[in-house]
């Protein structure tokens, strides 16, 4: 497929980045020659210098030949305008990125649509999504679930006291006697390990598995977590994520949000009526004692300044708030998480890069999520009748050694998938995948 990215930005580069490693003709259009000088240097794709709304920019990218065509500028006007006139040009689908949330009511979508912007993403909107399934769980830095938690997603860090600790995978065997959880992939010092019977756990790994509900429950056992329900949450931060956030957070939380403008602190008051909105500096020790801090569940700072984020975050786990979440700017900060403190960082860019990513899969993927701060995809697949991973059992297919199958749900009951595991149609699979072997997993679900 002809693919064109408008905006050679955080969100631009890294969806290219992500299709590198796809049978895709990728075309990155940006003003900036720097820009594009740095991602041509960097990745295996073509480039247009211009403006994405000029006609002749588009036709030197061979607009009418793309079978997708995504603007990711900063400006949202220029990204409508963009997706519109691509469409007219003949791009075959459009997606825009938008930072007004008024874009994302159903009649504006199908109004927008209808002149032929075929999707709208905003990043601020995804983030504050993000927010709210990451703190389903206190214990864990990262909670995703399949299929309403037949199967989840857990991620958690490995402490001197953990039994693991300086084991090997298949010593620690003896601990998940009834198979009701796999470890998928390990954290460490940047690098994401797919493990296997001779990897072995090391203090500060941070560590994801794939879980059944019990499953969860034994983990949390094994690596002495708490189990531990979230009530009263602090948001740094009246940024459009916070307000998204506190609005979907508000009708199961108690929220308090503090925002250092004080005009900017009354429109929140008149705009979130079940959210209590405090005037003040989030970096002052002394006001966040004053409003709490120390009986908190969780911190999310989300200001615009990303060392105010950690720097805050990291106070708040000092006074005991069980998670924290900060929103960074920067994308190498996100691999920094675990190493100094903060639960989870994450990127609203990184985000909608993730969730544009979808668009692209093949091998009827239902479901596509990334891990924050490691390199690896979690997938959801349908297996389809005759396909490639119902031939033979799992451990005899040459499944690739970056990508390991977690689970499976079959009519309604989810399992851990072992080597002697054979895939059936209709079987929903989740599989973690390293980036460069994505297309390689698909291929066994076509």
């Amino acid at each position: 497929m002809k693919i064109i990215i408008a905006g050679a930005g955080d969100v631009g580069f890294h969806l290219a980045k992500l299709l590198a490693n796809e049978d895709h003709d990728i075309v990155l259009i940006d003003i900036s020659h720097e820009k594009l000088q740095y991602a041509t240097d960097h990745l295996d794709v073509a480039t247009v210098r211009g403006k994405s709304t000029d006609y002749e920019t588009l036709q030197k990218a061979n607009i009418e030949r793309a079978g997708l065509l995504i603007s990711v500028t900063s400006f949202e006007e220029n990204n409508l305008m963009t997706a519109l006139i691509g469409k007219k040009l003949g791009a075959a689908r459009t997606i825009a990125r938008v930072s007004n949330t008024g874009f994302l009511s159903e009649d504006q979508k199908n109004d927008l649509k209808a002149m032929g912007v075929d999707e709208i993403i905003s990043p601020e909107t995804l983030a504050s999504k993000e927010i709210k399934r990451l703190l389903k769980e206190a214990a864990t830095t990262d909670v995703f679930d399949f299929e309403s938690g037949k199967l989840s997603l857990i991620g958690i860090s490995i402490d001197e006291h953990d039994p693991l600790n300086e084991k090997t995978l298949a010593e620690t065997i003896h601990l998940n006697p009834d198979l009701n959880f796999i470890t998928v992939a390990i954290l460490r010092n940047n690098e994401t390990i797919i493990p296997r019977g001779d990897t072995r756990f090391q203090l500060n790994d941070h560590v994801y598995y794939i879980a059944l509900p019990e499953g969860i429950e034994r983990v949390l056992k094994l690596t002495g977590k708490k189990r531990e329900k979230i009530k009263n949450i602090m948001i740094l931060g009246g940024s459009k994520v916070g307000i998204n956030a506190a609005k979907e957070l508000s009708h199961k939380y108690n929220v308090k949000i503090i925002e250092k403008s004080k005009e900017k602190s009354f429109d929140l008051a008149e705009t979130l009526e079940e959210v209590m909105v405090i005037n003040g500096d989030g970096r002052d020790v002394e006001l966040l004692t004053e409003e709490g801090i120390e009986n908190t569940d969780a911190f999310i700072a989300v200001t615009g300044n990303s060392e105010t984020n950690i720097i805050s975050s990291l106070v708040a786990k000092n006074h005991g708030v069980k998670k924290t979440i900060s929103l960074v700017e920067n994308m190498d900060y996100i691999h920094l998480s675990q190493n100094i403190g903060v639960d989870t960082m994450i990127n609203k860019k990184l985000i909608a890069a993730n969730f544009i990513f979808r668009y692209i899969r093949e091998g009827h993927v239902i479901a596509i999520t990334s891990i924050h701060g490691a390199d690896a995809e979690i997938l959801e697949f349908v297996v389809k009748r005759n396909c490639k991973i119902t031939k033979k059992p799992l451990s005899e297919l040459q499944f690739p050694r970056t990508a390991i199958v977690g689970g499976v749900i079959r009519r309604g009951k989810a399992y851990i998938t072992m080597g002697d595991f054979q895939f059936e149609e209709n079987d929903r699979a989740v599989v973690l995948s390293k980036p460069e072997c994505i297309h390689k997993v698909e291929d066994f679900f076509k």
